[in-house]
């Protein structure tokens, strides 16, 4: 009986030791949707004998709520550009250890050392795209070029917004000439009531706008970018174009967050996205421009010089970064639930 009881207690301990082990050996991850390739995180799992575990966020001000609420076990978050600046004010992410990460010599110098965060302590670029408009090219003639398009009411119900409070009050506000980053009330009151005015006509505001582009839910879409191009797969009548008024560009980012339970792995990880190959298959799965010179020569031959993923200066001239507006988010916040609430 004594050896049976010794023998069980031996069993308890290894299967807490094993168990014990796997949760060390597990990365939790929390991206924008389609932002992890199940070939990339299958890749890293075999090479480092690692669990990778992906979640997803809709927009930059979900994951931020989520992460001020206390979530924890996240080792991985991937903000965009003025997030990483409001993150690190309120203490949520941790400084990287370079040594850790000698491939971020890849990353090519026009992508560091942004105002947001200006050494790259907390922030490694993962891609790099713009906001525009998707739209199908055989129900929709002549070829936009405007974002009076989303005014149209030829397309009411026919067409999508993000759900994205700085993208898509970004939109009216380039619409009616003014600042994304606009601190003026009156501005802002402006581009509330011409989305007051616009919300009858709109469908859906849904920030997976891929989906709902290859499905054939909607016909035109505000969307970012990289979605236009992975719908286009699938419809291919589908065309991507950057309004003449001017829209946003973005950095979205590699984090990670305060109290990440396996740092030194999300380390590893961060290292292993900055290899030019792996690099290049996050731009041939998501559709956005990689930050990573060196893997340009590893993207497929129609993306690599897609005007869409790649714009001209003169497009790009036009492109504005979104920025934090400190106090003035309130209002945004304030303009944006009367939107969504009407």
């Amino acid at each position: 009986m004594l050896k049976r009881r010794v023998l069980c207690a031996l069993f308890i301990i290894l299967v807490a030791s094993g168990c014990g082990g796997a949760e060390q050996n597990q990365l939790n991850v929390f991206a924008w949707a389609n932002y992890v390739s199940d070939d990339i995180r299958s890749a890293f799992e075999r090479e480092f004998g690692a669990r990778v575990v992906v979640d997803t966020f809709a927009s930059n001000e979900d994951l931020l709520t989520k992460l001020q609420s206390g979530a924890s076990g996240y080792d991985i978050v991937m903000p965009s550009d003025f997030m990483v600046g409001v993150m690190i004010e309120g203490d949520l992410l941790t400084e990287l250890n370079r040594d850790n990460i000698p491939n971020f010599r890849n990353i090519s110098p026009q992508f560091l050392g942004k105002y947001f965060d200006p050494g790259n302590l907390y922030s490694v670029p993962y891609t790099w795209g713009t906001a525009g408009i998707a739209y199908d090219s055989s129900k929709v003639k002549p070829p936009p070029d405007s974002w009076t398009v989303l005014w149209d009411t030829r397309y009411s119900g026919s067409f999508s917004m993000l759900d994205d409070q700085r993208e898509v009050i970004g939109a009216a506000l380039k619409l009616l000439g003014y600042s994304v980053n606009t601190t003026s009330l009156e501005e802002l009151a402006a581009a509330k009531q011409i989305l007051l005015e616009q919300k009858p006509l709109v469908k859906l505001y849904r920030s997976e706008a891929d989906e709902i582009l290859s499905s054939g839910d909607v016909d035109i879409a505000h969307c970012w970018s990289g979605d236009a191009f992975r719908a286009a797969e699938n419809r291919p009548d589908l065309r991507y174009f950057i309004p003449k008024e001017g829209s946003t560009q973005f950095i979205d980012t590699v984090c990670i967050p305060a109290g990440a339970p396996h740092k030194e792995l999300a380390e590893q990880f961060i290292d292993y996205l900055l290899r030019p190959e792996v690099n290049a298959k996050i731009t041939n799965f998501t559709k956005y421009g990689t930050c990573v010179s060196a893997a340009k020569e590893y993207v497929s031959e129609k993306l690599r010089d897609e005007p869409g993923i790649y714009p001209s200066e003169e497009v790009l001239s036009r492109m504005e970064s979104l920025i934090d507006v400190k106090e003035f988010t309130v209002q945004y916040n304030r303009a944006w639930e009367e939107i969504k609430a009407q």
